[in-house]
């Protein structure tokens, strides 16, 4: 009876003890699962957070300062001057033997002044609007960066996406191959095949787990690139959503030339540039002439020998630089040169966006047609791994044909997978030659 007692007290204890280990267990943290991201979601936080996108946004905002700089100089200038004086000697004037006090030994003084160019031959005013014309190259810089971001996010994303399928493709291909040889040792077992034809199966299957292996490995470092451009830290877990976008037609190319000089940042920012630096000559070159301004001011002396005390003038003011050395005809020069160097660089920038243009649109092309091809071979491979399977569980084929089945078909997924996600990469890279912005593209 005793021990029957204890037992019972032994079996209480115990079910008291996983009673409390699982209330703990319910109220520990679980890790939680993260969010989803999609291409937009992440083309959303790139184009806004990251950390390049930032440092251009930085240099807008130093480019604006420069604008105001530059204005400063249309508006009139004030300036002020105060002073106390200390002298050892009476000021005074002598007249033979008579001497006359003509000011005081220690006194101040201070003085208003206000200046305004009244014309300089658009010097200044050319120098504000050069100023103007540059912060608008620095807003165009910041939607070049960002366009750039997003396609290399959309290109990272794309890789994400297809070791993704790797990994499927693989751990298929080992799935199959474990499979058949399961059935290769049942027949070995039976006498209808030999050992190395299980061997095959084998060393065929070992490869396959090798091809997992890289694929999962291409896939944690594709994960940590995109954490990088989301400035997220690299071993963040990373779950992707599956793009869907038509891929029946490749984009149309016709007229893609006049739409991209519209359109690229790159060549709006050689324009706007062009123009800066002719308004820089016209600067330069206004040295040669005179400035005329108007000038304002107030004097206040505390003397009292003095007749006025205070004191209130303005004046009308031509200034001219006779000679510099010659650096104002080298200025103009120098201007005049980067304006050349400036336009053979546009002829080239425009040139290479049409090659850009063309080499994404034959990738997209190529592609497309690629993906086409391997949605077949995916069925045909199918076919012929089932018709090489039935042989083979009949006798009347061989195990090298069902692993080269398994290969094929592992190949024409590769080929397929491959093929579409070529097909998305070429797509973003032609919409970001267009000069499109690939996050309102993602967006409709």
């Amino acid at each position: 009876m005793t021990t029957l007692s204890l037992r019972r007290g032994e079996m209480t204890g115990r079910t008291s003890a996983f009673a409390v280990l699982a209330v703990m267990l319910s109220l520990m943290p679980t890790p939680a699962r993260p969010e989803p991201l999609t291409l937009l979601d992440g083309l959303r936080i790139v184009t806004e957070e990251n950390r390049i996108v930032r440092i251009k946004q930085e240099e807008e905002k130093i480019s604006h300062a420069d604008t105001l700089v530059a204005r400063s100089r249309l508006l009139p200038s004030i300036n002020a001057s105060y002073g106390q004086t200390f002298l050892e000697n009476q000021p005074g004037l002598r007249a033979g033997n008579l001497v006359a006090e003509t000011g005081e030994r220690s006194f101040y003084a201070y003085q208003l002044v206000i200046q305004q160019i009244l014309y300089d031959f658009g010097g200044v005013n050319s120098l504000y609007q050069a100023a103007k014309l540059m912060e608008d190259t620095k807003r165009l810089d910041t939607t070049r960066t960002r366009n750039d971001v997003a396609l290399a996010f959309s290109m990272l994303y794309f890789d994400v996406l297809e070791s993704e399928k790797m990994i499927t493709v693989a751990e298929r291909e080992i799935e199959s191959l474990a499979s058949h040889a399961q059935v290769a040792r049942e027949l070995l077992k039976s006498g209808l095949i030999t050992r190395n034809d299980l061997l095959q199966a084998e060393v065929r299957l070992a490869d396959a787990r090798r091809k997992l292996l890289n694929a999962q490995n291409m896939r944690k470092i594709n994960g940590a690139r995109v954490n990088s451009m989301l400035t997220r830290p690299l071993g963040s877990p990373l779950e992707v959503v599956e793009v869907i976008r038509p891929y029946s037609e490749p984009p149309a190319y016709e007229g893609a030339a006049e739409v991209a000089e519209k359109r690229r940042p790159e060549l709006q920012i050689a324009d706007a540039a062009l123009k800066a630096l002719r308004y820089e000559e016209t600067a330069r070159k206004s040295e040669y002439f005179p400035k005329f301004l108007a000038q304002g001011e107030r004097d206040y002396t505390k003397n009292k020998y003095l007749t006025y005390e205070e004191n209130m003038g303005i004046s009308l003011l031509m200034s001219l630089n006779l000679w510099s050395g010659g650096s104002t005809s080298a200025a103009v020069q120098k201007v005049q040169l980067a304006q050349s160097r400036l336009a053979v660089e546009r002829r080239k920038l425009a040139d290479d966006i049409d090659l850009e243009l063309e080499k994404y649109h034959l990738d997209a092309v190529n592609a497309s047609e690629a993906i086409r091809v391997a949605e077949g071979a995916i069925s045909q491979a199918e076919e012929n791994l089932r018709i090489t399977r039935l042989k083979f569980a009949e006798g009347t084929g061989i195990a090298r044909d069902v692993t080269d089945a398994i290969a094929l078909r592992a190949l024409s997924e590769t080929n397929y997978y491959r093929a579409l996600y070529d097909y998305y990469r070429g797509e973003a890279g032609y919409l970001y030659a267009l000069g499109n912005n690939l996050k309102d593209e993602y967006e409709r």
